[in-house]
């Protein structure tokens, strides 16, 4: 029978059902609201939740949190009834009821972990991917709550609009003195450069958060907001998918409201408004792959279906923006920036910014591009200004605020400060200028956590530097049911939620709020629910009284027309990116061949031929897979052994395995959006693998014959892991540019490494003995087609046939030129047949003769092959120059046009 049959959960029932009561966290903290139960299980403690004293002249008419009752009912404990939201929650849990919950919680962990949704608190080029924490259970809103947020989120966004227009305009707030001068003007985040600017639409905020708490009373109130590039968007998608996967039949059958007619309607009003364009280019700016937040900007820009672009992608000129892209230049007519606006534009702003875009600032005064946000809105974020928004929507609409912040104190003002200073234990204190090096910044801290000591050192703070201080009354923040994994078999736990949400625009000066959210839920133990102090996240149900919107960003009758047009660019810096992909994945695939060769050759019995030595030594130097101090490997075999085992795993030399390993990670971050979540997985699974094993056996100080058959087991599963990543690049992507300038770098990469080992050895003469020219072929790996196709035969015209004109083996001189030739002719835009400038670079294969190639000059000399692998060797690093100014710097004239 299951347990959570309908009848256990009637809502006059005074029990749970046996399974669910044993894993029942109790009721919330004193003085919380109880989200799981629907009410308040306060204490006495609770009564000095808010401070008594009336708010300050400024905002003498905020509400405030209504004050737990004094008696808690100590009686309830935990039989009291489940809210109904709940209540019908675990009714549609599915066949498996309670019982099947810890197994969807391993489903949920794993999912998240293989769709690489990551959240970076301290995120470093070297550092590990950290996670996205999602809760299994949503937070659940019933409609009446949300029809309170979501008339008074609108209502507070245009008040916000409204101050934007009028400080960057008329400046009647500041002659009236409804705005202190200190807030806005003092504020580093307004920017004089943008006063006198009208935005495209006249709409300032395109995109603003809320940051909600719900109070004792079951209320709900503002505790902050965000303007300038507020995080979230891209995250609560990937909640929303995650959770309603779990619970498919609950999501349902609660009539939870869809997501996708928000954005849907916010992309189509940013087009609206766009200057220019028809239809009009929007890109999404990013500080890039080492931003903690970087997953989300993909995502966000996948879904949305605009490029997702870093500020050297783009670029001003004639006061308009432009994308670099591999065909020239193409114009940007809206911005969606995740970048704080200081960083925006180097010539106006922070000069030391290198994410920011020179001249930005002036193509948005010249009014050529729509930014959503509009630069200017941080001083918006201001915990001070949240006392004074109920006098501006007054003046500014004339409506009262219906839903309200918590009261607020800016201690610029000294009645404010007088106030509130004997109240700082019931209270926090906030910087009034945030994550602002000007001026006196620090994280709140709560009154309640400290001594009477420590309490005094910051009212003596207060009174000293009184505008840098904001103080807000405490709101003990709702606690909803959570699931843990951590005892047992699992159980619910309370924790505290804070609820963000996010109005978009839809048109000119119009806002619609997003029917959902992203809930940050504190960590153990902690009352600030913050993702970078250990926190995590939940879904937002938003429940609905009326037909649930099913509108969905796919496009049934789009043309080809639209199709063709939607087509995403490559930018230059992805098109950069993609090519050394290519060139560090070939070279750490001949790193690995050439270490293991060496390691195979050197643990054998035969080590008489020196000049295969030589070769293998010169090889090796020339491949950084040993310092250049080492003695030659002729002279001292155990101690250059020795230093190429040392060097596989150093990530500081350049050309070592290790080192190249960690290229195309870094490579492959900064195009991430472009590779499969498996691709991905297995760059990041083959450097940590290869760098942890290798750390690992230079601690065990190996010596010897059993140091060697180490490093060969690291080597061997690196080769593994490289021939995953070469599977993927050649059979999982897209034949567009990037690709094709991937599959060039490649090229360039193999034409280079091959023309050299070939040279080397018929400079040595290593191939005229039969274990140098063996070592040869095993070099390219081509022994088995060797053997299978010359036998026994071991002569010059074999190996140039084999590894210099036969144009089926992929790994030989002509395969390589005639396969770059075609990858370039594509790029330009050429039929494959039909050679570019580039091409010329490179020599051509139909005029080489195997006679030719192999007539031998005095002293056994090849002068002919000589100068073959001279000439490809010279040609692979030229045409890859020349790539790099032709497509990635835009320095060719023929590429710095301008297309529509």
């Amino acid at each position: 029978m299951d347990p959570l049959n309908e009848s256990l959960f009637d809502a006059q029932a005074l029990e749970a059902p046996a399974a669910l009561a044993a894993a029942l966290a109790p009721p919330a903290a004193p003085g919380h609201f109880d989200e799981l139960r629907g009410g308040a299980t306060p204490e006495d403690e609770a009564r000095q939740a808010v401070p008594s004293q009336p708010a300050p002249l400024y905002d003498a008419a905020a509400p405030r949190p209504e004050t737990p009752p004094a008696q808690a009912d100590e009686e309830a404990g935990d039989q009291t009834p489940l809210a109904p939201a709940w209540s019908g929650f675990f009714e549609n849990l599915g066949p498996g009821g309670f019982d099947d919950l810890p197994r969807r919680a391993i489903s949920l962990e794993r999912q998240i972990r293989d769709n690489g949704v990551t959240y970076n608190v301290y995120a470093d080029a070297d550092g590990p991917q950290r996670p996205w924490s999602l809760d299994l259970f949503p937070l659940i809103v019933s409609a009446d709550s949300w029809a309170q947020i979501e008339a008074g989120v609108q209502q507070r966004v245009r008040v916000l609009d409204h101050v934007m227009a009028d400080v960057y305009g008329p400046q009647q707030l500041l002659a009236e003195g409804l705005l202190p001068p200190a807030l806005v003007q003092g504020h580093p985040g307004y920017l004089r450069a943008l006063h006198g600017v009208r935005p495209p639409g006249d709409t300032w905020l395109h995109i603003a958060a809320f940051d909600l708490a719900r109070g004792p009373d079951g209320n709900w109130w503002v505790v902050s907001q965000r303007t300038q590039a507020p995080s979230g968007l891209g995250y609560l998608l990937e909640n929303r998918l995650a959770i309603a996967r779990q619970f498919p039949q609950a999501f349902e059958n609660l009539q939870v409201q869809r997501l996708a007619a928000t954005y849907n309607a916010m992309m189509e009003g940013l087009q609206r408004m766009c200057p220019a364009g028809q239809p009009p280019h929007i890109a999404l700016l990013t500080p890039g792959p080492y931003n903690e937040t970087y997953f989300e900007h993909a995502y966000l820009a996948r879904y949305l279906g605009i490029t997702l672009v870093e500020g050297n992608d783009l670029t001003v000129r004639d006061q308009r923006l432009y994308l670099k892209t591999l065909q020239g230049l193409r114009p940007v007519h809206g911005l969606v920036k995740r970048l704080d606006d200081q960083f925006l534009d180097p010539l106006e702003l922070r000069p030391d910014s290198t994410l920011g875009v020179p001249g930005l600032l002036q193509a948005i005064r010249a009014g050529n591009v729509l930014v959503a946000n509009m630069p200017g809105s941080a001083f918006l974020e201001s915990p001070a200004l949240l006392g004074f928004l109920p006098a501006l929507a007054r003046r500014l609409i004339g409506e009262k605020l219906q839903l309200p912040a918590l009261p607020t104190w800016w201690c610029g003002e000294r009645a404010a400060m007088e106030a509130v200073l004997p109240q700082l234990a019931d209270c926090a204190i906030k910087a009034t200028y945030p994550d602002v090096d000007a001026h006196t910044s620090f994280d709140a801290v709560l009154g309640r956590h400290m001594g009477r000591r420590e309490l005094d050192e910051w009212a003596g703070r207060i009174v000293r530097q009184g505008e840098a201080h904001t103080v807000q009354s405490y709101l003990p923040l709702s606690q909803m049911p959570t699931w843990t994994q951590d005892l047992g078999r699992g159980h619910i736990a309370q924790r505290s939620v804070l609820l963000r949400v996010f109005a978009v625009s839809d048109g000119p000066r119009s806002w619609r709020v997003l029917p959902g959210g992203l809930a940050r839920l504190a960590g153990r133990d902690a009352q600030i629910a913050s993702m970078q102090r250990g926190g995590s996240s939940a879904d937002v149900w938003v429940r609905t009284d009326g037909e649930v919107d099913r509108t969905t960003l796919l496009q049934p009758h789009a043309t080809p027309a639209s199709l063709a047009r939607h087509r995403a660019p490559v930018t230059s810096r992805a098109a950069e990116n993609m090519f050394w992909l290519g060139r560090y994945t070939e070279r750490a695939e001949n790193a690995v061949r050439l270490a293991r060769l060496t390691l195979d050759l050197l643990s054998g019995e035969d080590q008489s031929s020196r000049a295969l030595l030589v070769w293998l030594h010169q090889l090796a130097q020339r491949n950084a897979l040993v310092p250049p101090e080492v003695p030659s490997l002729p002279k001292s075999r155990r101690v250059f052994e020795r230093a190429l085992i040392a060097e596989l795993g150093n990530v500081d030399t350049g050309g070592s395995v290790g080192w190249s390993l960690r290229c195309i990670r870094q490579s492959a971050a900064a195009v991430r959006e472009r590779l499969s979540q498996d691709h991905w997985n297995q760059i990041v699974r083959a450097e940590s693998d290869f760098l942890r094993r290798s750390a690992e056996q230079a601690g065990e100080k190996a010596e010897g014959g059993y140091a060697t058959g180490i490093a060969l087991r690291l080597l061997e599963a690196a080769s593994t892991s490289l021939s995953a990543m070469t599977g993927a690049q050649t059979d999982r992507m897209t034949r567009d540019d990037a690709w094709r300038l991937l599959s060039i770098g490649r090229h360039i990469e193999r034409l280079g490494f091959l023309s050299s080992a070939l040279a080397a050895g018929f400079e040595h003469g290593s191939v005229h003995e039969v274990s140098g020219f063996e070592a040869m072929v095993a070099l390219f790996d081509s022994t088995i087609t060797f053997h299978a196709r010359y036998q026994q035969r071991r002569d010059v015209a074999t190996l140039v046939d084999l590894l210099v004109q036969d144009g089926d083996n992929p790994r030989s001189l002509a395969w390589v030129t005639h396969t770059l030739r075609k990858r370039i002719a594509k790029l330009a835009g050429s039929a494959p047949d039909k050679l570019t400038a580039l091409s010329y670079d490179l020599p051509d294969p139909d005029t080489w003769t195997l006679e030719g190639l192999c007539e031998a000059g005095p002293e056994a000399q090849y002068p002919a092959l000589v100068q073959l692998f001279a000439a490809s060797e010279t040609a692979a690093y030229h045409v890859s120059d020349a790539i790099g100014t032709r497509y990635f710097t835009l320095t060719s004239e023929s590429l710095r046009s301008v297309g529509a």
